[in-house]
């Protein structure tokens, strides 16, 4: 059996809930520090679990770039930072061991669709997670054409375009927040 690594997104640390991973191992990366305020709570959360152990791994080229272009597919990547893909290709990284299992903790709604289009798992601690993994495309409500470029502005009809969800399917497949109760700590 593949042992579980936790995966921390600043959504996990931002949600104030308690990160007991019962002794399996956790993980970060350098942008998640980044994006939180030094000498606040969260950072000083983040602080305290490095030093009780968390590490933080920078995520290999090959990985970042499988999760940009997974992003630039299913259309999150206009939703997406930096820190979000670095999480998910570390989490890429660790399942390229085969006794490790990335588990991804994030309540971004983001992360957790481009996660199931990778098969990575993840877990949210505040919000219950997608039930639907949801493909973006970019359309004008003017005249309902479908671009397959990010365009602000059609260039049909010039009104502004918007993104709306293209098809879904079920994502509790690879989600582990399906087969939790809300109130189950991590």
């Amino acid at each position: 059996m593949k042992r579980p690594t936790y995966i921390l997104d600043t959504s996990a640390l931002l949600s104030g809930k308690p990160i007991n991973t019962a002794g399996c191992p956790l993980v970060s990366t350098p942008g998640v520090a980044g994006e939180l305020r030094p000498g606040g709570r969260d950072y000083r959360t983040f602080q305290l679990l490095c030093e009780k152990g968390m590490c933080i791994h920078e995520p290999s080229e090959a990985s970042l770039a499988r999760c940009r272009e997974a992003a630039a597919r299913s259309g999150d990547h206009a939703r997406l930072s930096q820190t979000d893909l670095e999480v998910l290709a570390v989490a890429l990284d660790i399942n390229a061991d085969p006794e490790q299992e990335a588990v991804v903790l994030s309540d971004d709604y983001s992360i957790q669709n481009l996660a199931t289009i990778l098969q990575v798992k993840y877990l949210g601690l505040s919000q219950q997670g997608i039930t639907r993994s949801i493909t973006w495309v970019v359309c004008c409500p003017g005249c309902g054409r479908q671009f397959a470029d990010n365009v602000s502005v059609c260039p049909v009809c010039g009104t502004k375009t918007r993104m709306k969800p293209q098809g879904k399917r079920r994502s509790h497949d690879v989600t582990l927040a399906a087969s939790r109760r809300r109130d189950d700590k991590v």
